[in-house]
């Protein structure tokens, strides 16, 4: 719990400091339609990018295949258009790498070592019906 506060505060001032250099840059204004634009784009990614992996999952699931890659993709998806969510630079900047194919790929080893290593310490447990 004590790691996630830290992040979440070290995160939080970075996003400060990049508003701060950001609006010296552009003016405040310029930097407020920035962020809200960065908002509408990534929603619109998001959507349009979480319904393809949601019926690439769906359809993985209907071939008999099992979903695990697909459910990932979507996961990551979900997760970036969380992140564009959030007013600031650097979660938008993180959020769109993970809806574009093309940078997602770069987090999936990521995900699948987290999952493996979960797994290996009896923390995550698959019930097969």
């Amino acid at each position: 719990m004590r790691k996630i506060i830290v992040s979440l505060v070290a995160v939080i001032l970075a996003e400060i400091a990049t508003f701060i250099i950001v609006g010296n840059w552009l003016g405040v204004v310029n930097t407020l339609l920035l962020i809200l634009l960065t908002s509408i784009v990534g929603i619109y990614v998001a959507k349009k990018q979480g319904v393809q992996s949601f019926q690439n999952m769906n359809q993985s699931i209907a071939n008999g295949n099992p979903p695990g890659v697909a459910m990932i993709d979507t996961f990551l998806v979900f997760l970036g258009g969380v992140l564009l969510l959030f007013p600031g630079f650097l979660t938008d900047l993180l959020g769109f790498s993970l809806l574009f194919p093309i940078t997602r790929k770069w987090f999936k080893p990521v995900i699948y070592n987290w999952i493996r290593n979960r797994m290996k310490n009896d923390q995550v447990i698959i019930i097969n019906k």
